[in-house]
């Protein structure tokens, strides 16, 4: 018999209000064991004033990696490689939430999805659902996304990626046009550079013709200004805000 669903307390919600015109809202995603307050620090800093911020919170719940001691996680992970078995239901919860805290929005805000780590690889689903339609489980994806940003992550479910846009036209049409920005360092020991490289390959092969892959010498599991500005230019110009 089917388990029950399991329910997702998601923590506390940081908002980063536009210090000029609003012309786009992004949700940002951080880390394992991380909290959104840390984020929405330093996207306040950022030069980007058109842009609404929203860092939520992942809930608190056992991770097989950590043998399962709770902390902060949008989805269980045992395993950071492509082989690993995916928590679909943890995916399909995260997405979902953030696609609510994105519902709202005016109909002329841009929209867009980013994190970093674990936050990287759960923005990286949603651009699947988003180009697919629909979540793992097969209820439809309500959004539409105009950017994607993925910071020393990896991208889940890569291994049916491909099969599954090429089975849709309309998947097809999506995945060419979506923008999405990777970045990952060379240096990184938490999350392996090869599975940055290989989500990228992974996109680029089901047909995401609009991605950047940046790489970064010496970068660990953190991020750099270097990067930062990287990020602020892509979403300049991606997103026509003023100024850019």
């Amino acid at each position: 018999s089917r388990t029950a669903r399991r329910t997702f307390e998601f923590g506390r919600t940081y908002v980063v209000r536009p210090k000029a015109k609003h012309q786009a809202t992004i949700v940002w995603l951080h880390g394992l064991g991380d909290k959104g307050s840390s984020w929405s620090q330093i996207l306040e800093a950022l030069p980007l004033p058109n842009i609404k911020w929203i860092c939520p919170t992942a809930p608190t719940r056992p991770v097989a990696l950590f043998g399962g001691f709770p902390c902060t996680a949008w989805f269980d992970v045992g395993d950071i490689s492509e082989d690993a078995p995916d928590d679909l239901e943890g995916l399909d919860a995260a997405a979902a939430h953030v696609a609510n805290l994105l519902s709202n929005e005016p109909a002329d805000i841009k929209i867009g999805v980013g994190g970093f780590s674990m936050g990287a690889s759960t923005a990286l689903y949603s651009a699947t659902c988003c180009v697919l339609g629909k979540y793992g489980n097969g209820n439809p994806y309500p959004i539409n996304l105009s950017a994607i940003v993925g910071l020393s992550g990896w991208l889940p479910c890569s291994r049916t990626l491909r099969n599954r846009v090429e089975g849709s036209q309309e998947a097809v049409r999506r995945a060419a046009y979506l923008p999405i920005l990777l970045c990952h360092g060379l240096g990184d020991d938490v999350v392996a550079y090869k599975h940055g490289e290989k989500s990228a390959q992974t996109f680029t092969s089901a047909g995401f013709r609009n991605l950047t892959f940046r790489t970064y010498n010496g970068l660990g599991h953190y991020t750099i200004p270097e990067e930062t500005d990287e990020v602020c230019n892509w979403l300049s110009a991606r997103l026509a805000l003023d100024g850019s």
